[in-house]
């Protein structure tokens, strides 16, 4: 990508072309990253649509929420891939692309022909990136992976009954996909930089189950990082049964503090300063790790003595590092977002007026595009049929064939 083709878009990545053949999350999440930082992304659908368009609440069908966010700055292609002038147009885009993102499985993938090898043989300098489930070289590589199995498997599930009494149980949220979906944005982002030095195009695979345990025992590796073990595994602080947002008098709060400073000053206002300010299982970093599930308690004690405004006001004033619990109704309207404008208003020509978050991440040199809505399956087949080349471009009903007149 030259100077001047960057330039001449908006955005980091102008100038640069995705195939997207991914579904669900995690390849969609890779690329609506790319997307939002200036890239041109094709997706390729099939009639019936990605699957997290039928995920509601939606107004109209096939433009669910979450596909809303995940689709938005892309361009949708109808194709039926079984189909022999589809497959002829598909050729014709990995030609035209920088990088490919898919999570088909690999037979699959190989009885399209759009596998690893067929596309860098048609684009040496294309950068292929796979999402899969597991390591291609392990035993679990035919396995099906879905955001729970990743959970379970990882350990992160049962994390959440690592103290008598709990069962273990799924984060709220579809954390491996999302995980996953950030590190496939970065391997294809510094795979692209690499070939910008070497003009070298290869392949990239993203495992899930390997990205969250390589996420997770960042933090719950302890004991265990030495050989022979120093212990077992799991970090003792975060998995403290007392470690938990507090109550108050009137509501929750998060309260951390962190520095020597912070506990002396928190007992002091907590009016304990002379008791607990002087207990040596708190004075230092390492005692207090030593502690940690007696001091959470402890503090757990001490906050449901006043209201959340109150300590909020007087360990503000202290900088002890505090925050409401917030539900989320009360992120949507939360004052610092709004200073930044985080959520932009986005007309859609069918869905009408959205409320998207906005991308966490300011370039100072180089603004990010304005978003694009999500487009309806097919919107731009024609358009991206003639820039290939086809006289014109259409889709043949449900059998979504790509034909050249």
């Amino acid at each position: 990508m030259s100077e001047s083709t960057m330039q001449a878009g908006r955005g980091p990545l102008s100038g640069i072309r995705v195939l997207d053949l991914s579904a669900v999350i995690a390849g969609p999440l890779a690329t609506q990253i790319l997307a939002d930082y200036g890239a041109e992304v094709i997706r390729i659908e099939t009639s019936a649509g990605d699957v997290m368009r039928h995920v509601g609440p939606m107004r109209s069908a096939g433009m669910g929420h979450q596909f809303l966010q995940l689709g938005r700055n892309k361009k949708s292609v109808l194709l039926d891939l079984k189909q022999p002038a589809s497959r002829e147009a598909l050729e014709r885009l990995v030609r035209s692309c920088d990088a490919v993102v898919t999570n088909m499985r690999l037979d699959a993938s190989s009885r399209l022909g759009i596998d690893a090898a067929t596309c860098l043989a048609l684009n040496p300098r294309l950068v292929y990136l796979r999402v899969s489930g597991f390591d291609s070289r392990g035993r679990y590589r035919d396995n099906p992976a879905y955001d729970d199995v990743i959970q379970a498997l990882s350990g992160l599930a049962m994390l959440f009954a690592s103290t008598p009494g709990t069962e273990p149980r799924f984060a709220p949220l579809n954390l491996a996909d999302r995980l996953t979906g950030l590190t496939a944005a970065q391997a294809l982002m510094a795979a692209l930089f690499h070939r910008e030095r070497t003009g070298l195009g290869q392949e990239v695979e993203v495992p899930m189950f390997e990205s969250v345990v390589a996420f997770l025992l960042g933090d719950h590796m302890a004991g265990a990082v030495f050989e022979p073990p120093e212990g077992p595994p799991g970090y003792a602080r975060v998995l403290a049964a007392s470690r938990r947002p507090h109550r108050t008098r009137d509501g929750y709060l998060c309260v951390l503090p962190y520095q020597d400073k912070h506990w002396q000053q928190f007992f002091e206002i907590a009016g304990h300063a002379d008791t607990h300010g002087r207990d040596v299982r708190f004075a230092t970093l390492t005692e207090r790790a030593r502690h940690i599930d007696e001091l959470y308690a402890l503090v757990g004690a001490i906050l449901r003595t006043r209201d959340t405004a109150a300590w909020l006001e007087q360990l503000g004033a202290a900088g002890i590092p505090c925050a409401p619990v917030n539900r989320l109704e009360e992120v949507l309207t939360d004052a610092h977002l709004g200073d930044i404008g985080f959520f932009r208003s986005v007309a859609h020509p069918t869905e009408g007026t959205l409320r998207m978050p906005g991308v966490p991440v300011r370039f100072g040199g180089l603004p990010l595009p304005d978003p694009t809505p999500a487009p309806r399956i097919g919107e731009h087949t024609a358009e991206v049929l003639r820039e290939l080349g086809y006289a014109s471009g259409r889709i043949d009903g449900a059998a979504g064939t790509a034909i050249s007149s």
